[in-house]
């Protein structure tokens, strides 16, 4: 049986998901639902769906048995609510919400009604990045020292003057952190384990007509003892692909996008110089550096498959509310301790 999918959005991200659901074997978009009857009509015929003007009538929409929501950040939990009240699993592009407290009520409200909630953090996915974390686990680097996420991007000012909500604390929740950088630092995190505290600064370097940051750089404290640093910006020229540095003891690894540009170990292991062979040079697309639409859609579609087989299996998803919420937590120490001067320990 097909899952049917039903998208609350109709931009850039939503057209994404439907691409990269059109290569899940098992699943389907049955429906899309954009306040702008023009958008749904040009979207429904463009992905061959159901059109809706009204979140409720295509949640009432017997084709549509997960829904994913690609509005801007600031309203994921109004959509969760009505997908979870409405016995609807959902997928959420990230970030899950813009504050603590609203992710909370998200993570509260699936819990509730017994639906699965899952965030998009499709870099997870990366064959790549799925090895680091192997290595991490069998304890191939030792103790960990420092943990580095880099996202030093570009995005011009017709990108946030174009998007109406791109740019704003209301419906953005933050700027380069929050919107761009976010895959890093939930890779870093992932990678690291929890951070403990963060003292950082915020700021605008590049753009006008702004209210949020398009510079930002942070010093970490993990709870391991181990150190970090996070940088992210939209206002670096020409933008470079996301970088991650994991160094230990006993081992370092740097992953570009796809790419192991480092994978390096005390103790070799026969496998290893296949892996640096497969993946030093590994990624195919542009990795939205300085064109948000320069992303593949195989890290969606893999993110997508999981999901499904978690609901269909009734198995926990790791990927959850609860996961997703622990970058937020991060950012949000990052603007506050910008604010206040001071470091800042992360809310659990």
């Amino acid at each position: 049986m097909k899952q049917g999918f039903g998208i609350i959005g109709t931009g850039l991200i939503a057209k994404h998901h439907a691409k990269a659901l059109s290569g899940v074997p098992n699943a389907y978009v049955a429906a899309v639902c954009s306040r702008n009857e023009q958008r749904a009509a040009s979207f429904a015929e463009e992905f061959s769906c159901k059109p809706y003007n009204d979140v409720k009538k295509m949640l009432s929409d017997p084709n549509v048995s997960i829904v994913s929501i690609c509005t801007p950040s600031g309203t994921h939990l109004d959509s969760v609510i009505a997908c979870a009240e409405a016995g609807r699993h959902v997928i959420v592009e990230k970030p899950l919400e813009i504050t603590l407290e609203r992710c909370d009520a998200a993570i509260e409200v699936a819990q509730k009604h017994g639906v699965y909630l899952g965030v998009v953090f499709q870099s997870r996915y990366f064959e790549a990045a799925s090895l680091v974390k192997k290595a991490i686990d069998d304890g191939r680097f030792g103790n960990m020292v420092l943990g580095d996420a880099y996202v030093k991007w570009f995005r011009s000012q017709a990108y946030y003057d174009d998007g109406g909500w791109k740019g704003t604390k209301q419906l953005d929740g933050g700027g380069a952190l929050i919107n761009q950088s976010i895959h890093a630092i939930d890779l870093l995190q992932w990678y690291m384990g929890k951070v403990e505290s963060v003292s950082g600064y915020v700021g605008v370097r590049g753009h006008e007509r702004i209210d949020v940051e398009d510079n930002a750089a942070a010093a970490l404290h993990f709870a391991s003892g181990a150190f970090g640093v996070i940088e992210g910006s939209t206002a670096v020229y020409p933008g470079f692909l996301k970088r991650i540095e994991i160094c230990g003891t006993a081992g370092s690894a740097v992953l570009e996008e796809e790419d192991l540009k480092t994978w390096s170990f005390s103790e070799e292991l026969p496998e290893d110089n296949e892996i640096r062979r497969k993946y030093g040079a590994a990624t195919e697309t542009g990795g939205g550096v300085a064109d948000p639409a320069a992303i593949g859609t195989e890290g969606h579609r893999r993110q997508f498959v999981d999901f499904i087989h978690a609901v269909e299996s009734k198995k926990p998803y790791l990927l959850d509310g609860v996961e997703a919420r622990k970058s937020v937590a991060i950012i949000l120490a990052i603007y506050e301790s910008s604010e206040t001067g001071r470091s800042v320990k992360v809310q659990a």
